[in-house]
């Protein structure tokens, strides 16, 4: 009896070491977890900040897109302006080079109609000279014809 007293002692002495080592290793274990936890809930929270962060950025960026898109369709609705006022303006262009060109062609008739209003202003002063020379020479004509008329009376009353 006192053997297996001793025999059981010794078990229950092994079993009491087995179960204190087994205690420490579900302490350490029960340690572990709770810093795996810990560790756990830094990582979500980690990735929660990580989350929110990502989502004011895209929130950011989606209000940065609708800006660049308003942006541009201004852009596009200016640069319609600008090509419809440059079309205005080449249409003007080439209406004042056509006007240019009838100026020019105006002022060259009447460069031409000068010329032509100088010649017969010349021609009709040298037709004017000779008419009057004409006009002279039949006054002459006309007073010499009158001499002889009176000479012919003076003749034929004298005889």
């Amino acid at each position: 009896l006192k053997e297996e007293n001793a025999v059981l002692k010794s078990k229950i002495h092994k079993l009491q070491i087995l179960s204190e080592t087994q205690a420490d290793k579900m302490r350490k274990l029960e340690k572990k977890l709770e810093e795996n936890k810990i560790k756990e809930e830094k990582e979500a929270q980690d990735l929660e900040a990580m989350v929110q962060h990502v989502e004011q950025n895209l929130q950011l960026m989606t209000k940065r897109a609708a800006k660049a898109e308003n942006s541009a369709a201004k852009l596009r609705q200016e640069n319609a302006q600008l090509q419809a006022e440059l079309r205005n303006c080449r249409l003007e262009k080439e209406e004042l080079r056509a006007g240019q060109a009838g100026l020019a062609a105006a002022k060259q008739n009447a460069e031409v109609a000068l010329q032509h209003l100088l010649q017969v202003t010349t021609s009709s002063r040298a037709s004017i000279r000779q008419l009057m020379s004409g006009a002279e020479s039949l006054q002459l004509i006309a007073d010499l014809l009158k001499s002889i008329d009176r000479i012919s009376e003076v003749s034929g009353d004298g005889q």
